[in-house]
């Protein structure tokens, strides 16, 4: 293993890191703030579910180090490039509190990075166009599954006491709570084996002379590190995100985070069984919206959604731009 590729998966692994504080913890936040589970419970659910949802496939991982590009057309110091940009805006948009997309990063760093290298032309378009499409339509489908699903319940539930009710969905938020985190970990979890899958085989292709590269295999090992990777994340500083996605957004009762997280948990696992690489943090942040919206539409707090969809759409762009700077760095550097 040359020095490229272990210095791709060391920062591959600190990427799944960051995604744990940035994203995983929005997997767990309706729960926490509706009280229905401790930090301390909510954090050690989340990091073993997160772990199990990780290992449970490699479907999604296939579409990231494949589906994109081929491994025989980059090398390992394109990936590392990716990587710099994606956990840059990461680490940005972290500080500022901005539930953005661990996974429009990355995408954004692949594109910005390959571009730089031999431009856009050797990417996979009928891959991300694949990509693009199941990152746009998610989030119009949780809001459209949670405002649906908030209607049927209030339409069941809507004459029982509040005070039984919060009590029996704050244990249904559990169930909930642990279905999400692990349908996180079977979509976002695998993005960086995916990546890491990537360097190894182009990095086998570069030592056969430049052929296509004749296996892509994600290893054992690589599975276990980024499901660690992303569980040690999940506890270490996603509270900010959790106070966006869970608290400004909407005030939010166990009812409300049940079926946010419920509905959010039916796309990711969906999506997760076709191998598409979605964005969790919009699915889970799209899914409060449409709980908000089954009871009216002020319910809703649209200057902190319109923050977050600006954060949104500037973050593939802005991780490309890293991600090109640092290539562009890499090759003036020799590398």
């Amino acid at each position: 293993m040359d020095t490229w590729v272990i210095l791709v998966v060391v920062l591959a692994l600190a990427f799944e890191y960051v995604n744990g504080f940035h994203d995983a913890a929005n997997a767990i936040a309706t729960s926490v703030l509706t009280r229905a589970l401790s930090i301390r419970s909510a954090v050690i659910m989340c990091a073993c579910l997160n772990f199990l949802g990780a290992i449970s496939s490699t479907a999604v991982a296939h579409t990231m180090g494949k589906g994109l590009v081929s491994p025989s057309d980059i090398t390992a110091a394109v990936v590392v490039a990716a990587l710099l940009g994606a956990i840059g805006w990461d680490l940005i948009t972290w500080h500022f509190g901005l539930p953005t997309s661990s996974t429009h990063a990355i995408i954004g760093g692949i594109i910005g990075a390959v571009g730089g290298y031999k431009g856009l032309g050797v990417l996979h378009w009928a891959g991300t166009r694949k990509v693009f499409i199941g990152l746009i339509i998610s989030p119009v489908i949780g809001i459209t599954v949670a405002f649906a699903v908030m209607i049927l319940f209030l339409w069941i539930f809507g004459r029982k006491a509040p005070r039984e009710l919060n009590r029996k969905f704050r244990l249904a938020q559990i169930a909930s709570a642990g279905l999400m985190a692990f349908s996180h970990g079977s979509n976002d979890g695998q993005k960086t084996m995916g990546i890491i899958a990537m360097a190894i085989a182009s990095g086998a292709a570069l030592a056969h002379g430049g052929g296509a590269a004749t296996d892509f295999v994600i290893h054992d090992w690589v599975k276990f590190a980024c499901a660690l990777a992303m569980g040690l994340g999940s506890g270490a500083g996603g509270w900010r995100i959790i106070k966006t996605v869970g608290r400004k957004v909407m005030e939010l009762q166990p009812i409300h985070g049940c079926v946010a997280e419920m509905s959010a948990a039916a796309v990711i696992l969906t999506a997760s069984h076709f191998g598409a690489p979605i964005s969790t943090t919009h699915t889970i942040s799209s899914t409060i919206m449409g709980v908000g919206m089954s009871r009216r539409l002020s319910a809703v707090r649209w200057k902190v959604v319109s923050n977050v969809v600006v954060a949104w759409v500037l973050t593939m762009p802005a991780a490309a731009l890293l991600a090109w700077l640092a290539m562009e760095l890499i090759k003036a550097g020799g590398g």
